[in-house]
């Protein structure tokens, strides 16, 4: 798993590649804290390089979800594809994946 960080355009943008599963979380947690504690007003989770996600990947985005929320800001996934795809649809986490670019908000 790998990952990065940045801040286009006022937006912090998490990429996510690789496996995001139990084993992976310990290298992720410090970059989604990071995130949390910079109180941005929008993120997005890009995960268009993720070819697979467990249930403790979901949990590290719904954390960051609710901590990004908790500041007022918003949290938007894009990219999904395959596996995590699914995993979003099983979830019914697949309305947050509308439009074109498969970019939309999480419900504030």
């Amino acid at each position: 798993m790998g990952f990065s960080t940045s801040v286009e355009n006022g937006t912090t943008v998490l990429r996510i590649e690789g496996d995001l599963d139990v084993v992976a979380l310990a290298e992720l947690r410090p970059a989604v804290e990071g995130i949390a504690e910079g109180q941005p007003t929008r993120v997005v989770v890009d995960l268009s390089a993720l070819r697979h996600i467990d249930s403790s990947g979901v949990g590290a985005i719904v954390s960051l979800y609710k901590t990004v929320h908790a500041c007022g800001g918003s949290l938007a996934i894009t990219g999904a594809h395959g596996q995590p795809l699914a995993i979003l649809r099983l979830l019914r986490l697949d309305r947050l994946l509308s439009g074109p670019d498969n970019l939309a908000p999480w419900p504030r």
